[in-house]
């Protein structure tokens, strides 16, 4: 059995990558998708989060994921809410625990199954819920939450296509293997 390890990378490298992916997850979340409503949001900024996890581990997956959702709440209207952070910390989180097993073998697969925990858990359950508590009122409260299940269970149903082929295209790419992160 072939044993896949990682490439030694420096810490200032592996810094600045995190710190350029999480602008990256910034910018495509905020200011390249245009938002049909205050309550959809077609965005790719998950890829950029998902890479740091999956490339540095589970740390600083989850720290890409906080601060572009911190950071990037700067630029919204909206604020920031604690309980909205969860989401990009899951992407981070579970491709850095999956990380030595998505470079293993890259297929698209691999990068479905990975995406699904972050994009089911967190982005469609947990960010409806927070939804449906934020902006629901108590008798409706389980009604908020089975409307914006519904909208969103079909906006993370496009997202999440578009993020495991992304990442897909990327590692076929060599993108990672030409910044000898492979």
């Amino acid at each position: 059995m072939s044993e896949t390890r990682k490439p030694r990378v420096s810490r200032t490298k592996q810094l600045t990558i995190c710190a350029m992916l999480c602008a990256l997850s910034i910018i495509l979340a905020r200011f390249v998708i245009p938002m049909p409503n205050d309550f959809t949001r077609f965005s790719i900024e998950a890829v950029p989060i998902f890479i740091a996890g999956m490339y540095f581990g589970p740390l600083a997956g989850a720290l890409v994921g906080f601060a572009a959702d911190f950071v990037g709440c700067l630029f919204s209207a909206f604020g920031y809410n604690p309980l909205f952070c969860l989401p990009p910390i899951i992407y981070g989180l579970c491709a850095g625990f999956l990380g030595p097993w998505l470079r293993q073998k890259p297929s698209i697969f691999r990068l479905a199954l990975a995406f699904l925990p972050a994009v089911g858990l967190g982005s469609v359950l947990w960010q409806s819920f927070t939804l449906a508590l934020v902006y629901g009122s108590g008798e409706t409260l389980f009604a908020s939450w089975v409307i914006f299940l519904g909208s969103r269970g079909i906006q993370f149903a496009v997202t999440y296509v578009l993020d495991v082929l992304l990442v897909f295209l990327l590692q076929k790419s060599g993108i990672f293997r030409a910044a000898r992160l492979e």
